[in-house]
């Protein structure tokens, strides 16, 4: 799965991409096209790679790292003209000039991160020997002419043609001699086509990797360990996108502590009691994870997984003639049949059969619990509804304290569910009679019949 097939997930992931500052544009497509890491030690050779050069950027005198970061802004997309000389064609001036320029600023990186030992670290190679080809005058300008350096009778013939301009013979004769210049230099430049392709990649991977490392400083984000037992744990998680809106408002994000394993894993709460949230947080960290970049906590081991399912909110589906409900249903046995083709998976599902009636809703998030339980899988679930947890690691929110919401996740017995709902409604101000005959309802309820019809509504 590619970065750019997850962008728009209700989990923030794109949030995180604009925090980027990439210098080029090609930084961003190639991003975009990085496959999901599966693999542990993949991900750990890319979190080495990025330690080293946040190291890197914390050492940097500002003045050599906006250097480089200039320089990256040079950098464009050149992979039709690289597909083209790999396929033996003749490139035109302008051809010639992206490979010039990519060359020049391939070296001049180069030089950079081998004065900083940093040269192994992302390989930007060394174009040198491509640039002596597009550059006979040594002059190390990011222009291409066909100079006439590369051939004494076509300087004879620019000559001449100085001195008669309207002979067009002589014209058509110096086009001709250009033309054979052209295809003698692509000749000399075919065997250099792969180390040029690696070059652009390896430029665009600098550009993302300085980027990751300075939004690291940036956000107050960690690099993460790798989990090899399963178990994946944060401690003082915030969602970023979130944390920056409070800001605005003047109001603090209370980061939460987690941990979950192969166990279910059932977080139990009252309606804007933060499970949401919890989940949408969790999600984006694993992606952020698995594709190399800082996670926000002060302290995180993920567990590596083959894929994420995120199902969350109204899934309505208008091009497939689907409601919400079972839109729903869709996805989360999606979840189901994936769980058992063997495949280690992260399913986060944030209120399953919230849109249909509580009694079939409870029957529903308690089945799923117990079919998903044993399986080779992580499996967090929030839910409203009071239900028998089975073997699931239960975590409330802990609710309100003293007239303000904690949402602190601490671990229950069961799966009862706080009723808060007209703590929260008074705490926003809501109708201060709607609340207050709520309460006298509430409190004047005796009949078992009006308790059963309460849970129904």
């Amino acid at each position: 799965m590619q970065l750019k097939k997850i962008v728009d997930s209700p989990c923030g992931i794109r949030y995180m991409l604009d925090q980027l500052d990439l210098q080029s544009g090609y930084a961003r497509r190639w991003l975009l096209d990085r496959p999901m890491m599966t693999s542990a030690d993949e991900i750990l050779a890319e979190y080495d790679r990025l330690r080293r050069f946040l190291a890197y950027v914390e050492s940097l005198e500002p003045t050599h790292l906006h250097t480089l970061l200039f320089k990256l802004q040079g950098l464009k997309d050149i992979r039709t003209t690289i597909k083209n000389l790999s396929q033996r064609a003749t490139l035109d001036d302008i051809e010639l000039f992206e490979v010039k320029h990519l060359a020049i600023l391939s070296t001049d990186v180069f030089h950079l991160l081998r004065a900083a030992d940093m040269h192994e670290v992302v390989c930007v190679p060394d174009l040198e020997e491509v640039i002596s080809i597009l550059d006979p005058d040594g002059m190390k300008i990011a222009t291409f002419y066909v100079y006439d350096s590369y051939c004494a009778e076509l300087r004879e013939l620019r000559n001449k043609i100085r001195l008669h301009p309207e002979q067009e013979d002589l014209l058509f004769e110096a086009n001709e001699i250009e033309a054979s210049v052209r295809a003698d230099l692509c000749k000399k430049l075919f065997p250099y086509a792969a180390v040029i392709e690696q070059a652009q990649a390896a430029l665009a991977q600098l550009d993302v990797i300085l980027a990751k490392a300075r939004q690291i400083q940036s956000i107050g984000l960690t690099i993460p360990a790798v989990s090899i037992n399963g178990t994946t744990c944060y401690k003082d998680l915030f969602h970023p996108q979130v944390k920056a809106s409070l800001a605005n408002d003047n109001r603090s994000f209370q980061p939460v502590d987690i941990q979950f394993d192969h166990t279910p894993t059932l977080i139990t709460g009252a309606n804007m009691g933060g499970k949401t949230v919890v989940l949408k947080t969790l999600t984006l960290c694993q992606y952020l994870f698995q594709f190399g970049f800082g996670i926000p906590a002060s302290g995180a081991e993920i567990a590596v997984r083959d894929d994420v399912f995120f199902c969350i909110g109204d899934e309505q589906s208008i091009e497939r003639g689907l409601s919400s409900f079972a839109a729903e249903m869709k996805n989360i046995d999606a979840v189901i049949k994936a769980s058992r083709q063997n495949k280690k998976i992260l399913a986060l599902i944030d209120e399953p059969a919230r849109t249909t009636n509580p009694t079939e809703g409870s029957a529903l998030v308690e089945a799923l619990i117990k079919v998903l339980d044993g399986r080779d899988m992580s499996l967090v679930l929030t839910t409203h509804y009071d239900i028998n947890p089975g073997h699931a690691h239960c975590l409330r929110v802990k609710g309100f304290e003293d007239g303000r919401m904690n949402y602190t996740l601490v671990e229950v017995d069961g799966g009862e569910v706080p009723h808060e709902a007209l703590n929260i409604a008074e705490s926003l101000d809501i109708d201060r009679l709607w609340i207050s005959e709520a309460r006298r309802l509430l409190e004047t309820a005796a009949a078992p019949h009006y308790i059963v019809k309460q849970q129904l509504i």
